[in-house]
Order: structure tokens, then C-alpha cells, then sequence
């Protein structure tokens, strides 16, 4: 099995070679090729111990994986735009490399996910659990995300294997895209929901089941709990009634 330890270091470098704010340098187009060189090495490295137990061709996936890599490297560059301007307290786009937890898990989730899709075995996971014990925001490898996403605050973030997030999406904290049923029969089956381009969902809300679709330009608000389609277009919301009294009494 491949090493715990080096699956985090990869993590870790490869977030630095496509981001060298996090080291507070600038890198130049040589330095740029010897650490890609390094990258090659250390993900051919983590692969080796599997190519006994699965049938695996290590150069083939680490070609596919760094070709790949400049296209990651846009969208994530975009996903950082939609937070910059989703999130009136962000001010640079190196404010929210070095600091916005939910863009490290998004950085890990398209890498872990791009592994994923080439039929990787455990290290995806490995992966997305590493980002998942960092950020608090657990994204399952096999979830399907589209551009421009969004994740605010994130902590308690749960998003499932089998989602569908479309384009220009905002998740809040405590958000869950979940499976309605866990039973072990349905695990090859769509188990989670589908969010449409340019949906809002609010902190604390719950969406569950393969079959719920969240129609685009909706807004969910926050502690909802929905298990039924939703209309392109709507606003859904919990409503909870708080009342508020004098106190005749200081207790202070």
C-alpha cells in the first residue's frame, strides 16, 4: 500500500508548485521543470507499492495525470476568481490561496478527482481524506464538480460520490449532499443529488437522494432539509419562528 505520509507530502508539493505564494517565491521556467520532474518522481513513487494488487499502468497514468495538469491549474484559478468574488471579505486572489480552506479542498478535489476518473485505486481517497482532516470539508473523489464552484467557511462541508455540482455554485458550511440510503446494494447506483449551474445553498442545509435534482439559478436557504426536485428558479426556505421578550430582570 503506498505511503500515508508521502500521499500528504504530494499533496502539499504539488499545491506549491501550482501556487509558489505558499512558499512566498516566484518560480522561473527552470526551476519550474526540475520540480515537475520531482512531482513525476514522487506520484510514480506512491503508485509502485499497488502495481502488485491492481492492474495498473503506472507510466500511462502519471502521463494522463500531468497532461491534465494545465487544465486543473485553470479551473482552479477560476474557482478561485468565484470566491474572490462571491466573498466580500476576500480582497486578492493570493489572500485566498494562502488562506481560504475551501479552496485547498477544491485544489484537492480536482486533483484526487482527475485520479479518480482514470480508475485509481485508494490513493483519490487518501487524497480527499488528508483535505477532509485540514479544512473539515469532506469531498468524496468521485463527485462531479463543474467551474467556477465556491465553497464559504466550509467547515462541515459533506459532499457525496455520486453528485453532480453544475457551474457557478455556492456551498456554505454544514452543507451535506448526501445519499438517502446507505445499503451497501446501492453503492454502483446514483445515491446523491444533482445541483444545476448558478445555485445558492446556505449554511446548514441537507439535500439527499440520487433522484433530487436542484434546479439552476435556485437558492436554498439555510437549515433546509430536501428530498424532492426543485425548480430551475426557486427559492426554498426553513422557516422557524423565534421570539424575542423583555427581560423585566437584570441577571447581571
Amino acid at each position: 500500500m503506498p505511503s500515508l505520509s508521502k500521499t500528504h507530502e504530494f499533496i502539499d508539493d504539488i499545491f506549491s508548485f501550482l501556487f509558489p505564494v505558499i512558499k512566498g517565491t516566484e518560480m522561473d521556467q527552470l526551476e519550474g521543470e526540475v520540480e515537475l520532474s520531482k512531482l513525476q518522481g514522487k506520484m510514480t513513487e506512491l503508485l509502485l507499492p499497488m502495481r502488485d494488487h491492481f492492474k495498473l499502468d503506472i507510466k500511462q497514468v502519471c502521463c494522463a495525470f500531468f497532461e491534465d495538469l494545465p487544465e486543473i491549474y485553470i479551473r482552479l484559478i477560476d474557482d478561485a476568481k468565484a470566491i474572490l468574488e462571491g466573498d466580500p471579505a476576500a480582497y486578492s486572489i493570493e489572500e485566498i490561496v494562502l488562506g481560504y480552506p475551501g479552496f485547498f479542498a477544491i485544489v484537492v478535489h480536482r486533483i484526487a478527482n482527475q485520479l479518480y476518473k482514470q480508475e485509481v485505486p485508494l490513493i483519490p481517497r487518501l487524497f480527499s481524506e488528508y483535505a477532509h482532516s485540514k479544512t473539515g470539508i469532506d469531498i468524496h473523489p468521485g463527485a462531479t464538480i463543474g467551474d467556477y464552484f465556491c465553497i464559504d467557511h466550509g467547515t462541515g462541508v459533506v459532499i457525496g460520490e455520486t453528485t453532480v455540482i453544475g457551474n457557478n455554485v455556492k456551498v456554505y458550511q454544514g452543507v451535506t449532499l448526501g445519499a438517502l440510503s446507505v445499503e451497501k446494494k446501492f453503492a454502483k447506483s446514483k445515491r446523491h443529488p444533482t445541483i444545476e449551474d448558478n445555485v445558492v445553498i446556505y449554511a446548514g442545509s441537507t439535500i439527499l437522494g440520487g433522484k433530487t435534482i436542484v434546479g439552476h439559478d435556485t437558492i436554498i436557504g439555510g437549515n433546509v432539509w430536501l428530498t424532492d426536485s426543485v425548480e430551475p428558479y426557486s427559492i426554498v426556505y426553513h422557516k422557524s419562528e423565534v421570539k424575542v421578550r423583555k427581560n423585566e430582570t437584570s441577571q447581571f
